[in-house]
């Protein structure tokens, strides 16, 4: 495919419009999410999916349990195509028109990215674990994460809230910008839509394990790339914070070298998730993941980060500094992956 086919089947991309996606990146770590009178994209796909959720089920329950695991993979992956399809085609009609086109470029790039949404939230939820009685804080802290709260003290929520931070650091960010940057905001939303399914279908429980299996897969492969480019990212931002402002490392880790984080990270269930987690970890010298309680069930999680011994607990200042680190990474990272698909545009 060669670039002027490339950018008519995805218009806005680096490849023939250089300014879009760092222009969002500003809106979004500014701004956060836009407050509009319509619902965000997001908030579409998921009525979509909610939709098509009965006929799935009822597909996947036709002809007894016997085949149960291969009608609901396929009536999963059914509606995984109809939800990614309609997101992709959505975004390249409202693409088309000259003048609304370009305002509709700006908007659909700016809510895909969500980092200022992210930090925003972890900070209110921050206030809320330090200054709320724990039946409020773990509330707090269930509203951003899917494990179970409801035994949970002050510690282990703050370890909570910096998992889900850092997590979500690939997919608030890295992995929305890099398909935006490759294939404009028609790329942007065809992954935004994987990863809803997965959000609210890829988990590993009966109710979804099989009708969740094409999401959860079609995200793992779509968040690949993006998951190991989000350690460059903070490994990047750790390296030039100590060298030109090192009264401005609020995080007080180590980097432990690549070969470390891809090892612990290969432990947990997810093939991305331990990524992003494992090095921030390490460079806030806080232990990440361990044993959650999911739907119920106990999920042994490997530990990421430093060993017990010398591991600091999470309190308020850690996790500030987490955050931190993940509004530079943002910034480093995201730059130089957009200085880095200009260089290639122009080799090519």
């Amino acid at each position: 495919m060669d670039l002027s086919l490339a950018a008519h089947l995805f218009p806005y991309s680096v490849w023939d419009c250089w300014w879009l996606a760092p222009l969002a990146l500003l809106l979004d770590l500014w701004l956060g999410d836009p407050r509009l009178p319509w619902p965000h994209p997001v908030c579409f796909a998921g009525r979509l999916l909610s939709r098509l959720e009965g006929p799935a089920r009822r597909g996947m329950s036709h002809g007894g349990p016997a085949g149960e695991k291969w009608r609901g993979r396929l009536a999963g992956l059914a509606c995984l195509l109809l939800l990614v399809g309609a997101s992709g085609l959505t975004a390249r009609l409202l693409l088309a028109p000259p003048v609304l086109g370009l305002v509709a470029a700006v908007y659909l790039a700016w809510a895909g990215l969500a980092m200022g949404s992210l930090l925003k939230a972890g900070g209110e939820v921050l206030r809320e674990v330090e200054t709320r009685p724990e039946a409020q804080a773990r509330k707090a802290v269930s509203r951003l994460v899917s494990r179970e709260t409801g035994s949970m003290d002050r510690p282990q929520l703050r370890k909570t809230l910096a998992d889900t931070l850092s997590e979500n650091f690939t997919d608030a960010l890295l992995a929305p910008l890099f398909w935006l940057l490759l294939a404009g905001p028609v790329g942007l939303w065809v992954y935004k839509a994987m990863s809803t399914a997965d959000s609210m279908w890829g988990y590993l429980t009966p109710r979804w394990r099989w009708l969740g299996w094409a999401g959860a897969r079609g995200d793992d492969c779509l968040a690949f790339v993006p998951a190991r480019l989000s350690v460059a990212a903070l490994r990047l931002t750790d390296a030039l914070v100590r060298r030109l402002r090192p009264a401005a490392r609020l995080w007080d880790g180590r980097w432990p070298g690549l070969a470390l984080v891809a090892r612990q990270a290969a432990g947990m269930p997810s093939p991305n998730s331990g990524w992003s987690m494992t090095a921030c970890a390490w460079l806030c010298r806080a232990r990440m993941a361990g044993p959650s309680v999911y739907f119920g069930a106990l999920t042994d999680k490997p530990w990421l980060g430093p060993p017990e011994g010398e591991a600091a607990p999470w309190d308020r200042a850690r996790l500030l500094a987490l955050c931190a680190l993940m509004r530079y990474s943002a910034v480093c990272g995201g730059l130089f992956l957009w200085l880095a698909c200009l260089a290639l545009r122009m080799l090519l």
